[in-house]
C-alpha cells in the first residue's frame, strides 16, 4: 500500500497543506513538510490563541490540582478531535467544551469524551472528541480540562530538608524540552506559540513566581495571578514556589532566592545584570520581556540554568564560581532574543536557539569584559568539544546541526556540545562572510524583527542572510566548496572551521606553556613555580585542569608533585575548579587526596558536581570508596539523583566516562521516566555549564 502522506501546518499558521503543495503565507516547501514526532498533538490542525492556568498547591501531599482553559481555532473544516501531549503521571478529571452562540443565541456548554492514549515512554496523547458546533474553520471555541497532576518530569517537589535554608518546602518546574506535557495538557512542540495566564493558589508563607508578569495578589486569600502578553511556546512556561524573598538589583531586575543565600547572590550580581541589557540591546534591539528577574533554585534544580521569560531559573551552586556565574547569566539574557523571541520550530534544529545564543553571549562580553576574556572562554569550551568529538568519532551522526530523530527518541538526547559550540561556530562563519562583525550585529537584529514571536527552522535563518547580503548570494557562498552550508547544517564531525581565538593568546598561552612543562618526562618544578595559579582567573584554572586531565594516566610522582603544588591552593577555590582537580585524583587513583574528595561529596549534592566523580569513582578502581560517601550522603539528595547515582554505582555496566561520555549538555532537561533521569557522563556535565 502507498505511504500515505501526512498533513501539516505550515509555520506561518496560515493554511493547512499536504508537501508538495505551496503555502498560502509564502513560506517555503520545508515549512509545509513539518512534522514534530516528539509530540503526539494535532498542532497542525488549530490556532491556540491563549490558554488559562488555575492551580492549587499542596505540598503535603505533593500535588497540584485545578483546570486549564485552552482558547482554540479549528483552521480547516471536518476537525473531529483535539489531540494533546499529556503524561501518565497527570490525571484527567472532565473535560468540557464551550462554542459561542451564533446570530446572538446563547452560548453553548457541553461535556466531552476523551480517552488518554500511549505515546511514547516521555508522555501520552489526550484525544478529545469534537462536538460538530466547532467543526468550522477560524471559529474560536474553549475547552477546559479538569486534571491533577504530581511529580512528573516537570514538577520538581523539594522537602525542606533539600533546600538552601532546610526549613520550608519548595517546588519548581523545568519543562525544557518535552516535560510540561507532565504539567499541563498542551501542543507541546516549540513550533506553537501562545500567550497564556495563571491563577495559582497556596499555603501561607509560600510565594509564587512564574515565567510571565503577576498582574495580581492576594494576601489575604494566597492567590498569586500572572500574565504572559507575548506568544511562547509551552516549554517556557514555567512555575517556582516556596519560602523566596527579593531584593532589587536594577531598575527591571530583581534577584529571588530562599532567604539565607539572598545577599550573597545580591553581591554577586547587583549593578551588572542592567549592564549586560543594556549591552545586549545596544546590539540586538530591544528586550521585550519586560522584566529580567532571577530565581536561584536549590542544587536538586537539574540543570545550571534556564532562560524562562522574565524569570531565569538558575541552580544557587554556581554562586561560588564568580566568572561562571556571570557566563550563565549572560547566556540566559541572550535567549530573550535567540529561543525565546525567536525559537527553533523542530527540536531537530535546537541549534537556532543555543548556537544563535551562544555568539550572542560572546558579543556581548566581548562588548562588556573585552575580546581576550571571550577568546579565552570559547577557547575551554571547544576544547571540551574535540574532546567529546574524539570519544565519539569523526562519522557519529549526533554532531550534525540538523539532528534526526525517529519517534519514540526523547529530544533531550540531542542537548550536546554540537548544538551549542559548532552552531556557534557556524554563525561565526556567517558573521566572517558578511565581512563586518557591525553590519553582521545589524543582520542579527533585523533577522529578530522580522521573526520575533514566530518559530523558525534553518532555511529561514539562511535565507534571510542571503537576501540581508545580496553580494553573498550572487557570489553564491551557500555552495563554497568544502564550507556548503549543507555541509555545515548535515555533515558530520567537527565544525568546518573556528573563529580566530588569537585575541586570547595573552591568557591561553600561559596555560598551555604550564600544561607543557607538565607534560615532560621530569618537571622543572623551579619553573614551574613562577606561575602563580591565584593570580589566574578561574577559565584560565580550569582550562589548565581540563588539559592535564586529558593527559591521564600521569605518573604517580607526577601527581604527586601536583598535589604538592596545587591541592591546599585548590582547597580554596571555588567548585569548578576543584572538581577538576578531583576528577584528575581519582582518574589517576592518586589515594593520598581522597579525604579531598570525600569532603567534596559530602559538601556538593548538585547533580552537576556529583554524578561526574561517582561515574569516575566507578569507571575506575574506586567503586568500593563510592559507595561508602553514597550511604553516607544519599539523605540529602533529591530521589532522582539518588537513583542516577544508584545506576552508576550499582549496574554492571556502570558508564566509565573515559570511554562512553553522555551526550547530553545537562541533566534531566526532559528524564526518561517520571522520576528517573537518564545518568550523564563526565563531558556533560563538567564542559557545558550553560542552559538547557
Amino acid at each position: 500500500m502507498a505511504e500515505l502522506q501526512r498533513p501539516t501546518l505550515c509555520c506561518c499558521r496560515k493554511v493547512l497543506t499536504v508537501p508538495g503543495k505551496s503555502c498560502e503565507g509564502g513560506r517555503s516547501l520545508a515549512h509545509c513538510r513539518l512534522v514534530d514526532v516528539a509530540s503526539a498533538s494535532n498542532f497542525h490542525s488549530f490556532k491556540l490563541r491563549h490558554f488559562h492556568l488555575d492551580l492549587h498547591l499542596n505540598f503535603a501531599v505533593k500535588r497540584m490540582t485545578g483546570w486549564q482553559v485552552l482558547e482554540l481555532t479549528p483552521v480547516q473544516p471536518g476537525v473531529q478531535s483535539l489531540i494533546l501531549d499529556t503524561h501518565p503521571s497527570l490525571l484527567i478529571h472532565s473535560v468540557d467544551c464551550k462554542v459561542p452562540g451564533v446570530s446572538g443565541a446563547p452560548d453553548v456548554f457541553m461535556s466531552l469524551t476523551y480517552r488518554v492514549e500511549p505515546f511514547t515512554d516521555y508522555g501520552s496523547s489526550l484525544n478529545i472528541s469534537l462536538p460538530a458546533a466547532v467543526n468550522r474553520p477560524h471559529r474560536a471555541f474553549r475547552v477546559t480540562i479538569r486534571y491533577t497532576t504530581t511529580d512528573g518530569p516537570a514538577i520538581w517537589w523539594l522537602d525542606a530538608e533539600l533546600t538552601c535554608g532546610q526549613t520550608r518546602p519548595l517546588v519548581f518546574t523545568q519543562g525544557h524540552s518535552v516535560c510540561n506535557r507532565s504539567f499541563f495538557p498542551c501542543f507541546d512542540t516549540p513550533a506553537v506559540k501562545s500567550t497564556y495566564s495563571a491563577t495559582v493558589r497556596v499555603p501561607e508563607g509560600v510565594t509564587v513566581l512564574m515565567s510571565a508578569s503577576r498582574s495580581a495578589y492576594s494576601k489575604q486569600d494566597r492567590v498569586f495571578q500572572f500574565s504572559m502578553e507575548y506568544p511562547v511556546p509551552a516549554y517556557l512556561v514555567a512555575l517556582v514556589a516556596g519560602d523566596l524573598q527579593h531584593a532589587d538589583i536594577g531598575p527591571r531586575s530583581r534577584v529571588w532566592a530562599e532567604p539565607c543565600i539572598l545577599t550573597c547572590a545580591v553581591s554577586k550580581l547587583g549593578g551588572t545584570v542592567e549592564r549586560w541589557l543594556n549591552v545586549a540591546e545596544g546590539l540586538f534591539g530591544p528586550y521585550v520581556w519586560g522584566r529580567y528577574d532571577i530565581v536561584f533554585l536549590p542544587p536538586s534544580f537539574p540543570i545550571v540554568a534556564m532562560e524562562n521569560p522574565c524569570l531565569t531559573f538558575i541552580i544557587s551552586s554556581i554562586l561560588e564560581s564568580q566568572e561562571f556565574l556571570l557566563i550563565d547569566v549572560i547566556h540566559e539574557i541572550a535567549h530573550g532574543w535567540f529561543g525565546n523571541a525567536v525559537t527553533n520550530a523542530t527540536w531537530e534544529e535546537m541549534w537556532l536557539s543555543e548556537g544563535l545564543a551562544t555568539y550572542a553571549q560572546r558579543r556581548i562580553t566581548t562588548e562588556a569584559y573585552g575580546e581576550a576574556f571571550t577568546c579565552l572562554e570559547t577557547v575551554f569550551r571547544l576544547d571540551a568539544l574535540h574532546r567529546q568529538m574524539r570519544l565519539l568519532g569523526d562519522n557519529n551522526p549526533v554532531s550534525k546541526l540538523q539532528a534526526k530523530f525517529e519517534p519514540g527518541v526523547n529530544p533531550s538526547s540531542l542537548m550536546n556540545l554540537f548544538t551549542y559550540e559548532k552552531g556557534f561556530c557556524f554563525v561565526s562563519y556567517l558573521s566572517q562572510l558578511c565581512g563586518d562583525i557591525k553590519r553582521f550585529d545589524s543582520f542579527l537584529r533585523a533577522y529578530i524583527e522580522k521573526f520575533r514571536f514566530t518559530s523558525v527552522i534553518a532555511q529561514d535563518l539562511l535565507d534571510f542572510f542571503l537576501g540581508f547580503f545580496p553580494e553573498l548570494k550572487e557570489s553564491c557562498v551557500a555552495q563554497r566548496e568544502g564550507l556548503e552550508f549543507e555541509r555545515w547544517l548535515n555533515g558530520c564531525g567537527p565544525p568546518l572551521c573556528e573563529p580566530d581565538l588569537s585575541a586570547g593568546r595573552s591568557l591561553t598561552g600561559p596555560v598551555q606553556h604550564l600544561c607543557d612543562l607538565w607534560g615532560t618526562d621530569t618537571p622543572d618544578s623551579k619553573v614551574i613555580a613562577t606561575f602563580d595559579l591565584s593570580s589566574w582567573s578561574t577559565f584560565q584554572t580550569v582550562l589548565f585542569m581540563d588539559r592535564l586531565l586529558d593527559r591521564s594516566p600521569l605518573p604517580q610522582e607526577v601527581m604527586s608533585l601536583l598535589s604538592s603544588c596545587y591541592s591546599a591552593l585548590l582547597d580554596g577555590m571555588n567548585a569548578e575548579v576543584q572538581i577538576r582537580w578531583l576528577q584528575i585524583v581519582v582518574r589517576n587513583s592518586f589515594y593520598p587526596d581522597l579525604p579531598r574528595v570525600r569532603s567534596f561529596l559530602h559538601k556538593h549534592t548538585s547533580r552537576m558536581y556529583t554524578v561526574p566523580l561517582y561515574e569516575d569513582l566507578c569507571g575506575g578502581v574506586m567503586k568500593c570508596f563510592a559507595v561508602e560517601v553514597f550511604y553516607q550522603t544519599q539523605g540529602r539528595l533529591h530521589p532522582n539523583l539518588r537513583r542516577t547515582l544508584q545506576q552508576i554505582l550499582f549496574q554492571s555496566s556502570a558508564l566509565n566516562t573515559s570511554t562512553a561520555p553522555s551526550l547530553l549538555v545537562s541533566p534531566a532537561s526532559a528524564p526518561s521516566s517520571p522520576t528517573d533521569p537518564p545518568a550523564n557522563g563526565t563531558i556533560a556535565l563538567r564542559d557545558v555549564n550553560v542552559s538547557a
